[in-house]
């Protein structure tokens, strides 16, 4: 029995099918995503979505989807599947028998006394996607008709029909290239046997993507097809259909689909379906090797990346690619500065815990690595000068220590944490003043800095830094303890301390250097665990308080005001169940247990074999968001590594 079990009997209940979501990255920044009967329900979905650097890096929908047609004694049976407003038109998912995962997405068909297998497959490494069908059984004389479905758009925007498509095509080895744009590489698409194209240009109107259409955004689009490729096949034969935007040779296909299979990695169980997913987040392009935050819509953010980044390598005995990455990502540090979205230079001082967290992913770095000498040379100046930066005032939106130690960020309408909703241009969790995480991260960052810096006698730093560093326990526990439920503040203003019970405080408890006592620390995990713990994730504030949104659902700005008000985030568990280990030990193990069941359960939903962005608040936990999460993929197998660790 394969680990990734799929009901076959749901499988034409589309309120099944198209709530499980397949992605299969090609490790250069491309990917093909869509539902397990391959109608595509977001506009983010496609069969080759690339990054292209002519239009800033952002990704491209070229490729959306292939119809494909089986045709025998004249009638024709077609298996794709597209929604149109109030319909689905073909209907070809009723024809659908089987799904599986593993080794690639294989779909089934079963069309009366034919017997249908389609296989999709993203090369490795390179920019081609390639489908192979095989006829396991006919009793009549069958054609194949392959029909593509063209976007050529940038995968935030819709296509829409014009009369600037370049509808010309040239001739290539048994097949065509098109290219609808200027800008846009050619699209090579071919088959690895001779066949005929039928060139019927034609506008498919107002396919509607339902997802986008609930999340409030325009959710229809206008796409273009070319024609079709038509082909005889036989019982037991195999056709393969590539798309690339280099020209393949089509003798090579089958071969290359075969060599690409053997190289899948199993997906038989947890560990490996996360392992395969956190590969699918490092991209390495142009010799960087950056980062995927979330598909399919995120980009490449500063501070998910160095949250992600010790589960995503360092777990999985990947040190290399974790060094690779953060010194990609040092490189773009100018003094404490840190643009936390690539492509939105708006960012670039938006952020007051970006830098802070990069600490934390050396120090991870640090504990797998014989000595720290290289770790030293390699970071040492660029941390002391970022912990300079906040000491000396050179950040902006108001960040700077004061003379308590402690760190002090923001200003009216800016959010600088990792809480940063915005609706209708205001945070939707304003925290201006002391953040309790951030002066978490904060003292941990100075104590692992001094550390380092007596083991290479650095002794100007450690006397310019230690007595701030000793200062702020005191500091810490005076401005964020509240003694009357045993917690610590969310933040701290000059209107005093807010005291809504929020994740937040739980960083105080499980970095390796913490401002609080023993008793301090089961306070805070106590009543995180109370109020805010479920097996999805840890709750963004407590359902006891009155601004609680338990599920995130509706337009953006419904959902952005429960993105932080309630709404669960899976990447919080692993700061949860580490800090239960420092203070209970392996005691802690059947609380990581509970966590690690609970995301069995979900790797043959929603987003397949992966781990969802965020989960409602209230129960039954709905998975939402992002399909694959970099850092809930990543805290997720640091928690195991934990879990393992403490057997």
């Amino acid at each position: 029995m394969s680990y990734l079990e799929f009901d076959k009997s749901e499988l034409v209940n589309l309120a099944y099918s198209l709530n499980r979501e397949i992605l299969s990255a090609n490790r250069a920044g491309g990917y093909f995503s869509t539902t397990i009967v391959l109608c595509n329900t977001r506009k983010y979905h496609g069969l080759m979505v690339l990054p292209l650097d002519h239009f800033d890096g952002e990704n491209h929908v070229l490729l959306s989807t292939v119809d494909e047609t089986i045709i025998q004694h004249g009638k024709e049976f077609n298996l794709g599947i597209h929604r149109y407003p109030g319909i689905y038109d073909p209907r070809g998912h009723k024809y659908i028998v089987d799904f599986e995962y593993e080794p690639t997405p294989k779909i089934t068909y079963h069309v009366g006394g034919v017997i249908f297998e389609k296989e999709l497959l993203f090369v490795h490494n390179e920019e081609q996607f390639m489908i192979r069908y095989t006829l396991k059984d006919a009793n009549s004389p069958t054609k194949l008709r392959i029909k593509p479905f063209l976007a050529f758009r940038n995968a935030h925007q819709l296509s829409k029909s014009n009369l600037y498509a370049n509808k010309r095509y040239r001739d290539i080895p048994n097949g065509v290239r098109y290219k609808l744009y200027q800008g846009f590489p050619y699209l090579h698409m071919q088959l690895n046997r001779g066949n005929e194209f039928v060139a019927v240009p034609d506008w498919y109107y107002n396919i509607e993507y339902k997802e986008e259409v609930k999340r409030g955004y325009e959710g229809h689009e206008d796409l273009f097809v070319p024609g079709f490729f038509e082909i005889p096949i036989k019982k037991g034969e195999s056709i393969i259909f590539s798309a690339a935007t280099s020209e393949q040779n089509p003798m090579s296909l089958t071969r290359k689909f075969n060599s690409e299979i053997a190289r899948r990695p199993k997906k038989d169980n947890l560990e490996n379906c996360l392992r395969n997913a956190a590969q699918q987040f490092i991209v390495k392009r142009d010799k960087k090797t950056e980062f995927i935050a979330g598909y399919p819509w995120l980009g490449d953010r500063a501070r998910d990346s160095f949250i992600a980044l010790p589960g995503l390598t360092l777990c999985t005995g990947d040190d290399k690619l974790c060094k690779d990455v953060l010194d990609t990502m040092a490189k773009e540090f100018r003094g404490a500065h840190i643009t936390n979205m690539k492509y939105d230079p708006s960012s670039a001082s938006s952020s007051v815990d970006a830098p802070l967290w990069f600490f934390w992913v050396i120090q991870m770095y640090t504990q797998k690595q014989k000595t720290t000498d290289e770790v030293w040379e390699a970071y040492g100046t660029k941390m002391k000068n970022i912990l300079n930066a906040y000491r000396n005032g050179d950040l902006q939106h108001g960040i700077k220590v004061h003379e308590n130690g402690l760190v002090w960020a923001g200003e009216k309408g800016v959010s600088l944490t990792w809480m940063d909703a915005v609706v209708n241009g205001l945070p939707v969790t304003p925290r201006t003043g002391y953040q309790v995480e951030t002066n978490a991260l904060w003292y941990n960052a100075i104590m692992f800095t001094i550390k380092l810096a007596k083991e290479h006698k650095d002794t100007k730093f450690v006397k310019d830094w230690e007595s701030l560093a000793n200062q702020i326990p005191e500091s810490f526990t005076k401005i964020f303890w509240y003694e009357p439920k045993h917690h610590l503040a969310d933040f701290v203003n000059h209107d005093g301390q807010n005291i809504f019970v929020r994740p937040n405080q739980i960083f105080a408890v499980s970095l390796p250097y913490s401002p609080l006592t023993d008793e301090m620390k089961k306070g805070v995990l106590d009543v995180v665990y109370k109020e805010l713990y479920t097996p999805k994730g840890l709750r963004t504030l407590s359902p006891k308080n009155p601004n609680y949104i338990g599920l995130y659902e509706g337009d953006q700005a419904s959902r952005d005001s429960a993105y932080h008000q309630g709404t669960a985030w899976p990447w919080l568990l692993g700061h949860f169940i580490e800090a239960n280990y420092r203070l209970h030990g392996s005691s802690a193990n059947t609380l990581a247990k509970e966590v690690l069941d609970s995301f069995c359960e979900d790797m043959a939903n929603h987003g397949i074999c992966g781990i969802a962005e965020i989960y409602d608040g209230d129960p039954p936990h709905k998975p939402n968001g992002c399909i694959s999460q970099a850092w809930s993929v990543a805290e997720i197998i640091r928690l195991k590594r934990m879990y393992e660790d403490n057997k």
